[in-house]
């Protein structure tokens, strides 16, 4: 697991022999009275008697933070049953929350502030016939590590534009469903193809154009320059309502010498465009093409580039100091 500057992560799990294997710093066992260590089998009900349990513990593990990213898959009985739980708990103590889920459920919506998902059929985009089935799923994995970065980046590190954790705060607080993209490129045109990359979100959504809120980051190393910034902005402000509450910064990282990353989190979108993503992802995504499409509108449409390297992590929770 690569280390995110600003970010703690905590595993988060009722069985004992996973949490052994995880690669996260702060392992967390839940419901160790109801499940003695072992799995809940696929039930959610048990995912969600465990984190009550283990109520004092989540409590005290998410103390101190600004922003908390909750993320699990949704076909177990921890993720399904717990993660909301600790969304409830980490909102009801005044942090920001952000839920993060392969598959989208109104429980875990009803907790967070922000609710991002990566539906499964999205991976079916990005992975021909050849690819393994944990190859496709560590693509989710990358996208959802270098946005928790990007957003990090934005509040920890001072940049060329500063943006505080009170504006980041006005486009992500009570916004429901979010879109999230990442961009990375190292080419000599790096800032355009960053940029379109990161509004393409193969594995999410492409529908800027009808947020009313996008905050987006650009991380460079030392070269990157004034017009490279510029460029990015061209490329997003140009598929964004001009009425948008949009924010953005910039920051110089030396571990990104030669290339230029792009986070970008669009939200508050129609109540029926949320309701189509929790409800039919598939209809969401038809939807996203023709709003890509309206060539008529004089979009640009965004150049194709290959998908970030992979990087895998369970359950992440963000404590941004």
């Amino acid at each position: 697991m690569a280390t995110l500057q600003g970010v703690d992560f905590y595993a988060v799990n009722t069985d004992s022999q996973a949490l052994l294997q995880s690669s996260a710093e702060n392992p967390l066992q839940i419901g160790e009275l109801l499940t003695r260590g072992l799995g809940t089998g696929g039930n959610p009900l048990l995912g969600e008697q465990a984190a009550e349990e283990s109520a004092d513990a989540i409590a005290n593990a998410l103390k101190g933070s600004d922003l908390v990213f909750i993320t699990a898959g949704m076909g177990g009985g921890t993720g399904s049953g717990a993660a909301p739980v600790v969304a409830q708990i980490a909102k009801e103590a005044g942090y920001l929350t952000v839920g993060v889920a392969l598959e989208a459920i109104e429980k875990l919506q009803k907790n967070v502030d922000t609710l991002i998902v990566i539906p499964n059929d999205r991976l079916l985009d990005i992975a021909d016939e050849q690819t393994p089935l944990q190859d496709a799923f560590l693509l989710a994995d990358d996208v959802l590590c270098q946005g928790v970065q990007g957003i990090s980046d934005i509040i920890t590190i001072p940049g060329l534009v500063n943006v505080d954790f009170a504006d980041v705060k006005a486009v992500m607080k009570d916004s429901g469903t979010a879109m999230l993209g990442v961009g990375v490129s190292s080419s000599k045109n790096r800032a355009v193809e960053a940029a379109e990359q990161a509004i393409l979100a193969p594995l999410i959504g492409s529908s800027i154009q009808s947020a009313t809120g996008v905050a987006y980051n650009i991380t460079g190393g030392k070269d990157i320059t004034l017009q490279e910034v510029n460029r990015v902005s061209q490329v997003v402000t140009s598929l964004t309502d001009p009425s948008a509450n949009i924010i953005f910064g910039a920051v110089v990282d030396d571990r990104y010498n030669g290339e230029i990353h792009v986070t970008i989190i669009a939200t508050g979108f129609s109540q029926s465009f949320q309701k189509t993503l929790l409800t039919d992802p598939k209809a969401a995504k038809q939807i996203d093409k023709a709003t890509m499409g309206q060539e008529s509108k004089g979009i640009p449409l965004p150049l194709e580039s290959p998908s970030p390297s992979a990087m895998v992590f369970p359950w992440l929770n963000g404590k941004l100091a």
